[in-house]
């Protein structure tokens, strides 16, 4: 009898353990996340990160909400001449074009972050094109300079939308270093974080509006400094051409 139910026990283990298996490989499916994980040669990808022999490294703020913390994160790079890449929804850019026209004619790089921040991989090709294209004016329109990267909403992203951001001369850049500043982690940890995961051609993702994102900065300035990093926008970063994506958002060159 002792046999018998552990028997049973058994059985329930391994069927409980399939079904967790099958839910996150449809979870997984459903991301933008499946073609790193699976390394399909039919997934198209975004740059997560750059191969380089370089001790380069890019930090990026996306802007939605609020510019509470912008001018100290601004103060801070250009104390420690830093340029970075900001991408911005249409309706922050045109909430706020002082500010918009302030972070370009410092030297930073600024990106369309969409018009509208939604999920892109649920739109059709059209609503896509009109996402990227009426946030790329907004910018353009403000700092006189060509918009030339794009990150989407979420990280969410599919073979339309990364096909579709090419045919408008735009890459698709995602991050390899997530700081996780929107959790509102403190500055220490925020800074941990970052200094002990990048690497030689990381992109760094910040929040402009992160609540301790500015505490942070210094620190990982320094630290990454010491360490022999140069801090480029994201747009110095990347290879223009000749290059193929590795199955893990790696951007190497041909």
């Amino acid at each position: 009898m002792y046999f018998t139910v552990l028997s049973k026990k058994k059985i329930l283990k391994v069927v409980t353990a399939f079904l967790i298996i099958v839910l996150l490989t449809i979870l997984v499916q459903k991301s933008g996340a499946y073609q790193v994980v699976t390394g399909s040669a039919t997934k198209k990808l975004p740059i997560y990160y750059v191969s380089t022999e370089e001790k380069k490294v890019a930090i990026s703020f996306d802007c939605a909400w609020g510019t509470d913390y912008t001018e100290k994160l601004l103060s801070i790079m250009e104390k420690e001449q830093v340029k970075s890449t900001f991408f911005m929804v249409e309706f922050w850019t045109k909430k706020y074009p002082e500010m918009v026209k302030k972070i370009s004619d410092l030297g930073h790089e600024i990106g369309t972050h969409s018009a509208t921040h939604p999920y892109m991989s649920k739109l059709d090709k059209q609503s896509i094109i009109n996402e990227l294209t009426t946030s790329r004016v907004a910018i353009e329109e403000i700092t006189g300079k060509k918009v030339e990267v794009f990150r989407p909403p979420y990280g969410d992203y599919d073979d339309l939308l990364i096909q579709t951001a090419k045919e408008l001369g735009l890459y698709t850049i995602q991050w390899d270093v997530d700081s996780l500043d929107w959790k509102n982690l403190s500055a220490n940890e925020i800074s941990n974080r970052v200094v002990n995961k990048v690497k030689n051609g990381s992109i760094v993702l910040f929040h402009n509006q992160g609540l301790h994102t500015a505490d942070a900065l210094p620190q990982i300035i320094k630290e990454l400094k010491g360490k022999g990093y140069a801090f480029v926008p994201i747009g110095e970063l990347i290879y223009r051409d000749n290059y193929y994506m590795a199955v893990d958002g790696a951007q190497i060159k041909s």
